[in-house]
């Protein structure tokens, strides 16, 4: 599982750059996010041997375990969240 996480965090870094520079800048940031998600997922699994389910788990989890991330996290996701109905600007 901490293999397949690191191939996934080089996979959805390089795409998001890949994406980027073709300004794409709504998908590119749903991809840059996508590697924040998979990065906080190999933390909350090598330290404490758990993967969360969803958005809702892996906000708890990090509340709980490294509020400084968790507060990280809060701050942005509404930008994640927006690419759901709005394109992003660069």
């Amino acid at each position: 599982m901490e293999e397949d996480l690191l191939r996934n965090i080089k996979l959805e870094f390089n795409s998001a750059k890949i994406v980027y520079k073709t300004s794409d800048f709504t998908s590119s940031t749903i991809l840059y996010f996508k590697t924040i998600f998979t990065v906080l997922d190999y933390i909350l699994l090598k330290s404490k041997g758990e993967l969360p389910k969803d958005h809702s788990e892996r906000f708890k989890m990090l509340k709980k375990y490294f509020p400084d991330l968790y507060e990280f996290l809060d701050k942005y996701f509404d930008v994640y969240r927006n690419t759901y109905s709005i394109s992003i600007d660069k």
